[in-house]
């Protein structure tokens, strides 16, 4: 694998990986990139799926040494920006908080319900030249998801076309209080890292969907004493058991994207450095 660390190339599309989700690309470069907001989790490969340039970036890093509230998404999303990348695709593990949802399924969040504390979400550290009040009321792409959906179908899976996402702290699981609450609050799947990676993407312009792995009923399910609480154990293992599956879905999503375009893949003009007027460079 090349290392590129000067002038970066572009990409078209870009994609953050979850847990166990280290690779995508084969004969990709890799590029490392140092942003206005400090360097993304890991350095990020470059390749090419149907024409389009595609970048993949672990969120965790390489060897899955970030945890969750550590992970610097700012520099993440800049980076995908600075490589001129319009949409990202975000697959992640999530447990389920419903009984009808079931591990090895999928779901394609439509919302999100944060339940973090003391991340960084914004670009806009400051409001020196006026307010910078960006809405959230949608925050995922609904034609982005709809590939996700049809590309989840066609490689097999039990695909939830809509669904919320509660996003938790971490690194620890839940406990059967929180999540009989998140529950009875009609909430569907609870995962680390959706906030503030999606807001993020939105402040950056970037067109993001968020496709959930189930991995796990959570804390266990309401009258099922034989359903276990989640352990990192069981997520690794479900998502190792469908990791080719998933490549494949991306590889599906990406190639659908393409095809969508009038005139091939869509190329944003070139991007400089993420920084909102008024906000202090780092």
């Amino acid at each position: 694998m090349q290392l590129v660390t000067e002038v970066p190339p572009r990409a078209d599309i870009g994609v953050f990986g979850g847990s166990g989700l280290y690779s995508l690309l084969d004969d990709a470069e890799e590029v490392a990139l140092d942003t206005r907001w400090g360097r993304p989790s890991a350095p990020i490969t470059i390749g090419e799926i149907a024409g389009a340039r595609v970048a993949f970036l672990p969120r965790h890093g390489t060897r899955h040494q970030l945890p969750p509230h550590r992970v610097d998404y700012r520099a993440n999303v800049a980076a995908m920006r600075e490589l001129g990348v319009g949409a990202l695709f975000a697959p992640f593990a999530a447990g389920s908080v419903q009984p009808t949802i079931h591990p090895g399924e999928l779901v394609v969040v439509d919302q999100f319900v944060d339940r973090t504390s003391g991340r960084i979400e914004t670009f806009h550290d400051d409001f020196a030249d006026g307010p910078r009040h960006v809405s959230v009321a949608d925050p995922y792409d609904e034609h982005l998801r709809m590939l996700l959906c049809t590309a989840g179908r066609a490689e097999g899976f039990i695909v939830h076309e809509h669904g919320t996402v509660v996003v938790v702290n971490g690194p620890r699981f839940s406990t059967r209080a929180e999540s009989d609450w998140f529950r009875q609050m009609g909430w569907h799947v609870v995962n680390m890292t959706q906030h503030p990676e999606a807001v993020l993407a939105r402040e950056a312009g970037l067109t993001y969907a968020g496709l959930a792995l189930v991995t796990d009923y959570d804390a266990g399910v309401a009258g099922r004493p034989d359903v276990e609480p989640v352990s990192q154990e069981l997520v690794f293992e479900l998502f190792e058991q469908n990791i080719d599956r998933l490549r494949a879905l991306l590889r599906g999503a990406i190639t659908r994207w393409v095809a969508d375009a009038a005139d091939g893949p869509t190329r944003p003009a070139p991007r400089g450095p993420l920084l909102p007027t008024g906000s202090p460079a780092r």
